[in-house]
């Protein structure tokens, strides 16, 4: 499919996000399910990152074009962020990124080790736009999301969706840790803030936040 720009509370000259929805199976514990993804590309004209590369590498590459990818950043290891890595990164010969405490779930698709490791607080810029990595550890132990002030934006993966947390309910993963990160990390942003999130659509931190204890009680 064609990438969808996506509006940003704040503009940024020349910088924009897209969206690229991807579909296929996430597989884990025995189990396989359906999925649709969101791929995310932050960038301009000359240059961009993509935000997890999931299921069919050829819509993210047509999205890319013929722009300079710096990154593959993943805001974790499942294999529906990661599986189509191999095809974006080979074409661009792109360094991958991830926090290293999934590394157990990228060895399970991959034979050769990420390129360099994520950590919390680390600065990416691209297109003279800066992002923050906040690690928020509980859908899985090296989840992170990515936080972009100037454009009013974060990327969380599965950690936080239109409705909650994302799931807690498979190995490697933690409820009560996920509330804590959500709590700590990103119901601290501004209020305005845009949630861009790994699966379904876009929300808000103001719309997110005052349900957190409808999300502590669902959970229990």
């Amino acid at each position: 499919m064609t990438a969808e720009r996506i509006p940003t509370p704040i503009q940024k000259e020349g910088v924009r996000v897209e969206r690229v929805v991807t579909s296929g199976t996430f597989e884990l514990d025995g189990g396989s399910w359906e999925v649709d993804n969101n791929v995310w590309l932050l960038g301009n004209d000359e240059e961009c990152v993509v935000i997890d590369c999931s299921h069919d590498g050829a819509p993210i590459l047509e999205a890319i074009g013929k722009r300079t990818l710096r990154a593959a950043l993943h805001t974790h290891g499942h294999n529906d962020h990661i599986n189509a890595t191999g095809e974006v990164t080979g074409d661009k010969w792109t360094p991958t990124h991830l926090h290293p405490a999934d590394r157990m779930l990228w060895d399970a698709v991959y034979p050769v080790a990420p390129d360099h490791d994520l950590e919390h607080g680390q600065r990416i810029t691209v297109a003279g736009v800066e992002m923050e990595v906040l690690h928020t550890p509980g859908h899985s132990p090296g989840a992170v999301c990515f936080y972009v002030p100037a454009l009013g934006i974060v990327f969380t993966g599965d950690t936080l969706f239109q409705g909650g947390p994302g799931a807690t309910g498979r190995s490697y993963s933690d409820f009560d840790l996920i509330i804590e990160s959500i709590t700590e990390q990103l119901l601290t942003l501004p209020e305005d803030t845009k949630v861009l999130t790994g699966h379904g659509d876009p929300t808000t931190i103001g719309a997110e936040k005052p349900h957190r204890q409808e999300w502590i009680d669902r959970g229990h």
